[in-house]
């Protein structure tokens, strides 16, 4: 099917007769009620679409679509009809347009929709009123992440803070929503892209009974929107940036993000786990310039946002009620920087790092929770001084102060309630049971009272969540963080085969996890390991291999149930089908030289001038197996930090192919082959985002030997320089 076409029985050709003579009647639905999707389309009535596969490519704008929806009181019916957009590309990253725009109005529905291969599925703008409900919106755009088991990649790092200007748009979305209040979104399915849903300026509404999962970054995302009810709501998985065992940084991924101003929302009995954050609260760039505002009142109640790789709840910088959670396996359990007259009662934390962390908290009251297990289960701390650069630290009060501590059960804790730098404690009716530490108080806490029990004032919090229908899905969500697999486009979703690598000891030897739906596996053929334990069996299956090579494959067979990839394609049962482990790894030898240069020879400025600079005599030089460095400091004992210059010479000689060739620089960087320039990044305006730090390029290599080099320069602040290469 070419872009546009669809089946044409008798009864469509007839229609198609009539929609070539009067295209207008086809624009503007003034009289169809059973139509075809045409590219550039305005539905202003309602309609029902053809049912059927549309291979439609979008605009390279996202302020063009596909699909125009304008009007007011009017139902869109897709009918399960299907729209796929980037038909010309082949990976998710590639993605590019906007399948739907809604736009103005009122009182529209769009439902039974399934859309894919797109930046955005659909964008709302300006409507009050809409409706979207039970449409697919799975398997559009994401990133490629660069991070992998034992690293990550700073590129891979997401930033929410800004979205004035519709910044969020370059992460793509399931559903995009500005300024469209009273919304109903519910009983939708997004998976297997980056965000969900995302909502900006979006108050009074209702997302319910949807399952945005396994996407590698956000389940739902708000901006600046008030008075919504998040309620019921599948959001697990959503994830990057965890390699289990070896780091946890979440990379700013989250099951729920609130971000700036976004006040008297209610989150309430969603699943959240094994996801960033499950919960990513933060008061704003107004809050944290001024002083004023927040994120505040937003009722977080009966939600599960277990298995964390950092934090099950953080709010920082506001006030809200955290009631009747579970908080399992979480780095943090809450973490509540600076948050004031919050309410935690009655959550249920277990085997987290630290239960409840709060630096500079005021006038926040800890009742009635359980602690089992935890490391740590209450931390409250604060520092001597203020980051100067804040202005909420100029117009605030920021001591840690003003605690009620009351009625919590803890039980087989490390540590129990650690205090330092706090005033003004009240420690009333909290039981310990085998909990090796109960209290570690510091000398520079004072006024805590531990005798005055009358000052517990228990208070019933009335709390009004509306009713819905029961939600239709129903997952079997694994316990563990260890569950946690991201590959390089996002969060194993555990439909498809996968020959996963857990782990490599010492010695070489290698551990793997074969998962996916049930059905059997054979072993094809393999290079770069011998000694595999099992050559077939069963999923899910365990099987070890010892590395020979730094080159290293393994063709596996899947004979089973019928599955879809993690690109949406789906796959017929009992077809076999082919899925593979690979593993390449280079042997370059670095050589590594580092410069200092001054402002008379700004590489910003003038690069010419810079290379004398290179000339000189380095000020550390090293020989290395790999170019993968990350520094948070000086490049070495008494070394410079910033204004300094990287140059890693080496051979390459890798098999005759196509090459993925990649790296990840802060802050400019160029890369040569022979002489020749084949990446160049030297305009540090340019970096904005961290994703703008990674830059790749395909090469097509003949086998023979190559020289490489690699110049990196680093004006000031955190710098990285990671070399990658990958076979296509």
């Amino acid at each position: 099917m070419k872009n546009g076409e669809f089946c044409q029985t008798p009864r469509l050709k007839m229609k198609l007769i009539r929609f070539l003579f009067v295209p207008m009647v086809l624009s503007c639905n003034c009289f169809a009620t059973d139509i075809p999707i045409t590219k550039g389309m305005v539905i202003t009535k309602s309609v029902k679409i053809i049912k059927n596969k549309y291979a439609i490519n979008g605009y390279d704008s996202l302020k063009q679509s596909v699909i125009i929806i304008e009007g007011n009181n009017i139902t869109i019916d897709f009918n399960g009809a299907e729209l796929k957009g980037s038909n010309d590309k082949n990976y998710p990253n590639e993605f590019y347009g906007t399948a739907i725009i809604i736009k103005g109005g009122k009182n529209i529905v769009l439902k039974n929709a399934n859309i894919h291969g797109f930046k955005v599925a659909v964008m709302g703008r300006n409507v009050e009123n809409l409706t979207i409900q039970n449409c697919d919106f799975s398997y559009n755009y994401r990133q490629k992440l660069h991070s992998n088991r034992l690293r990550e990649d700073v590129s891979d790092w997401m930033s929410y803070h800004n979205n004035e200007n519709d910044e969020w748009l370059r992460y793509g979305a399931g559903i995009y929503l500005r300024n469209c209040n009273k919304a109903t979104i519910r009983d939708n399915r997004i998976t297997g892209g980056q965000n969900g849903l995302l909502m900006t300026g979006c108050n009074d509404g209702m997302v319910y009974n949807n399952n945005f999962s396994f996407n590698s970054a956000l389940g739902i995302g708000m901006y600046r929107s008030n008075r919504n009810k998040i309620l019921h709501n599948q959001l697990n998985f959503n994830v990057r940036g965890y390699s289990h065992g070896i780091f946890n940084r979440g990379q700013d991924s989250a099951g729920i993000l609130v971000f700036e101003q976004c006040n008297e929302n209610t989150f309430a009995y969603n699943s959240a786990t094994h996801s960033g954050d499950g919960f990513f609260l933060w008061a704003g760039k107004h809050t944290m310039d001024t002083g004023e505002g927040g994120c505040n009142d937003n009722i977080i109640y009966k939600n599960d946002f277990s298995y964390a790789p950092t934090n099950g709840i953080e709010v920082t910088f506001s006030r809200n009620k955290i009631i009747d959670n579970i908080i399992k396996e979480c780095d943090n359990g809450i973490w509540g920087g600076y948050s004031f007259n919050t309410l935690i009662k009655k959550n249920n934390f277990e085997k987290n790092n630290v239960g409840i962390a709060i630096e500079h908290g005021q006038d926040n009251s800890i009742k009635d929770n359980m602690f089992k297990g935890d490391k740590t289960a209450i931390k409250l701390w604060a520092r001597k001084e203020q980051p100067k650069d804040w202005g909420y630290a100029k117009y605030r009060d920021t001591r840690s102060r003003n605690y009620m501590i009351a009625g919590n059960e803890l039980v087989a804790n490390q540590t129990g309630i650690d205090i330092a730098l706090t005033s003004y404690i009240d420690l009333l009716g909290n039981s310990f049971s085998n909990v090796k530490t109960p209290y570690k108080i510091n000398n520079n806490v004072s006024d805590l009272d531990s005798t005055t029990f009358s000052k517990w004032i228990d208070t019933t919090i009335s709390i009004n969540i509306p009713k819905v229908p029961s939600s239709p899905f129903k997952l079997k969500i694994p316990e563990g963080r260890k569950e946690m697999r991201i590959t390089q486009w996002g969060p194993y979703d555990f439909l498809y085969p996968i020959l996963w690598l857990a782990n490599i000891d010492s010695s070489g030897k290698m551990f793997f996890d074969i998962l996916g739906p049930k059905g059997k596996w054979t072993i094809k053929n393999s290079k770069g390991v011998k000694n595999i334990s099992a050559n077939s069996g069963n999923f899910p299956s365990s099987i070890t291999a010892e590395k020979i090579s730094d080159d290293i494959v393994i063709d596996a067979l899947y004979t089973g149930e019928s599955f879809t990839s993690q690109f949406g394609k789906k796959y017929p049962a009992n077809k076999p089908y082919t899925f593979s482990f690979r593993e390449f790894d280079p042997q370059i030898t670095w050589d590594v030289k580092w410069y200092k240069w001054d402002l008379s020879h700004d590489p910003n400025k003038n690069y010419e001038v810079f290379k004398e600079v290179l000339a000189a005599t380095p000020v550390k030089t090293e020989i290395s197996k790999k170019l993968d460095y990350t520094w948070w400091g000086g490049i070495g004992k008494n070394l410079p930090a910033d204004s300094f210059a990287t140059v890693a010479t080496g051979i390459l000689h890798v098999p005759k192919g196509k090459y993925d060739l990649g790296i990840t620089a802060d802050d400019i960087v160029k890369v040569f082959i022979d002489g020749k320039l084949i990446i160049d990044f030297w305009d540090a305006k340019k970096y904005v985002y961290d994703e703008g730090t990674h830059h790749s390029t395909i090469i097509e290599l003949d086998g023979k030997k190559h020289n490489i080099r690699v110049e990196h320069v680093e004006n000031a602040g955190y710098a990285t320089l990671i070399f990658t290469l990958s076979p296509l």
